[in-house]
């Protein structure tokens, strides 16, 4: 019914940069909040940051400075341009979305299956 299919990640040395991408496809009436998450092995999904459907983004502290968050609306696309990357930002990258569906008032959450970001020299 809804997905989210995220791309743009891979192998990168520490300092570089990469772009993710996140696309919503399926019976969507409009998207509220969208976010990017990371999951590292053996820790907890981890909010990355966020972006409201008016623009508005918050950021985690250890990102702040480095990632920038954006979206386009009139796509259901929303990109993460990630630069000065670092070891520790080796994860699995999700994409989260808050959305309502055609014919419904309720807000559904929906996810992406991930993308794999390595930053190892």
């Amino acid at each position: 019914q809804v997905q989210l299919v995220e791309s743009g990640g891979g192998l990168v040395q520490p300092g570089g940069s990469l772009r993710l991408s996140c696309a919503a496809s399926g019976s969507i009436f409009s998207i509220n909040a969208m976010g990017w998450y990371r999951q590292a092995p053996g820790k907890q999904r981890e909010l990355v940051a966020a972006i409201t459907s008016g623009g508005r983004s918050n950021y985690a502290d250890s990102v702040k400075g480095r990632f920038t968050i954006s979206r386009d609306n009139t796509k259901n696309t929303m990109f993460l341009q990630m630069n000065g990357l670092k070891p520790e930002d080796t994860a699995v990258y999700y994409c989260n979305a808050d959305l309502f569906l055609y014919g419904s008032s309720r807000e559904y959450g929906f996810w992406g299956k991930g993308t794999q970001v390595t930053v190892s020299s």
